[in-house]
């Protein structure tokens, strides 16, 4: 079932009821470069809310295990696939379970 919604900027929207993130608002905020770019806007939030918002930090993430990431609402099969091949170009790896 789908609630019509107005975000704080004023856009009208409609989505099911525990879900509150704005199309129009996520869109604008949706980096135009970087790993986190390629990534679905849940995932990109997962991380953000981690503080994985960089390259940088993205080399912290390496040294977790693929299990500790996927525990992160948003992650799935697609993201991890892409963060992989985004560790994998820098070099990097999860760490082995």
């Amino acid at each position: 079932m789908r609630v019509r919604k107005l975000c704080p900027k004023g856009h009208v929207f409609y989505k099911t009821p525990g879900c509150s993130s704005c199309p129009r608002c996520e869109a604008g905020r949706k980096p135009a470069h970087g790993f986190l770019a390629g990534l679905a806007a849940p995932a990109r939030r997962a991380l953000e809310g981690a503080g994985l918002t960089t390259l940088a930090k993205l080399a912290k993430l390496a040294k977790k295990s693929e299990a500790q990431v996927m525990e992160l609402h948003g992650m799935g099969p697609n993201a991890m696939t892409k963060l992989r091949a985004s560790l994998e170009k820098d070099g990097l790896s999860f760490r082995k379970n």
